[in-house]
């Protein structure tokens, strides 16, 4: 069964990802392009995988990838989130190659990057692995929130610089905060754990699930208008896209901080921006790790504000939990091009997990 290894797990994950994957029987091909040490990693694997070099958010030098030859692949993997949309799918399971595409494996929680509908109508099964990242995003979530609660990122810059930055007003402990949390999945719930832990106020909103730490707030509105940080954990799909307009903006506490690690699209930026260079409206800052365009196509409205913590989609990626992700990612390739289902993650059209 041939797999086309996308984007690998970075530095010493590398290896074990593709022992893994080798050690299932697979054929795999690797994608040098985002590979640290390409040199490296050809001079240890060569004659066990093959190696190719691609664009991974380039379209058509991925479908390019996956007809190569004629042969065509079993299975993908990403990591990073590739589109892997209607035009790739076709034509990697086009009757003609050799070999036609039966399974899209992402290695982490979010799977909006794949058109389902479209993977659902060529017979391919979506798996990905929820929860391998839960406590890296919660962790990171609350990183975020000490980061902007007491200024450490303007007072390194002004240390750094030699100036003394004292405070203009006391900073707010964490128990004197409540906390919203929008979702209460795997991530939400961890976080809901650990703001808990440190005297935190937690309550959440969510349509599917309750978490027994966390008072149930009935409307998004009301958990606006009664949070002091309001932290998003949902996928993205058609219903929570713009969750977060201007409207909702309006509805937060004076004061409060928006932390946004789930994806772009439910927060409208352009929005997000205009409210936080309003100094009289809410929030007063935002956290933000995932927007609407990111990597090579990476801008956002949110660019240059002071009151805004900007990181590149980095929540997740923590030793622990992109082994995690790679190893178990890997099993699920094994499981499901072996015919063996059960107790694998598959996502479908109308899905939300995570």
């Amino acid at each position: 069964m041939r797999v086309l290894l996308l984007d690998a797990a970075p530095g010493e994950l590398l290896d074990r990802e593709l022992t893994r994957l080798v050690g299932h029987g697979l054929d795999v091909t690797l994608n040098l392009r985002r590979v640290g040490d390409p040199a490296g990693v050809t001079g240890r694997w060569a004659g066990r995988v093959e190696f190719t070099e691609v664009d991974l958010f380039d379209e058509t030098a991925l479908i390019g990838e996956a007809v190569r030859g004629g042969r065509g692949y079993h299975a993908v993997k990403s990591r990073a989130g590739a589109p892997l949309r209607a035009r790739f799918l076709a034509a990697a399971t086009d009757r003609g190659l050799a070999h036609r595409l039966r399974v899209v494996a992402r290695a982490g929680a979010g799977t909006d990057h794949v058109d389902l509908a479209a993977a659902a109508r060529h017979g391919v099964a979506v798996t990905h692995t929820p929860g391998s990242n839960a406590n890296a995003v919660a962790e990171f979530a609350l990183a975020q929130l000490l980061a902007l609660t007491r200024a450490l990122v303007p007072s390194n810059e002004a240390a750094q610089q030699g100036r003394w930055l004292a405070p203009s007003a006391p900073a707010v402990e964490l128990s004197e905060l409540t906390l919203g949390l929008v979702g209460l999945g795997r991530i939400g719930s961890a976080l809901a754990e650990r703001a808990t832990a440190l005297g935190m106020t937690v309550q959440g909103y969510a349509r599917r699930s309750t978490h027994p730490a966390v008072r149930r707030v009935d409307s998004l509105d009301a958990l606006l208008a009664t949070s002091d940080v309001v932290s998003l954990h949902v996928p993205l799909t058609p219903d929570t896209e713009g969750l977060i307009g201007r409207a909702e903006l309006a509805r937060m506490r004076p004061g409060s901080i928006l932390l946004n690690t789930a994806r772009g699209g439910i927060v409208d930026e352009r929005a997000l921006a205009d409210a936080l260079r309003d100094p009289a409206g809410p929030p007063a800052a935002a956290a933000v790790d995932t927007f609407a365009h990111e990597h090579a196509a990476f801008a956002s409205p949110l660019f240059g504000l002071p009151n805004t913590l900007l990181t590149p989609h980095i929540a997740g990626m923590t030793r622990s939990a992109m082994a995690e992700a790679a190893l178990r990612c890997a099993d699920h390739i094994a499981a499901l091009l072996a015919g063996r289902a059960e107790g694998v993650p598959v996502v479908g059209p109308s899905s939300t997990a995570r």
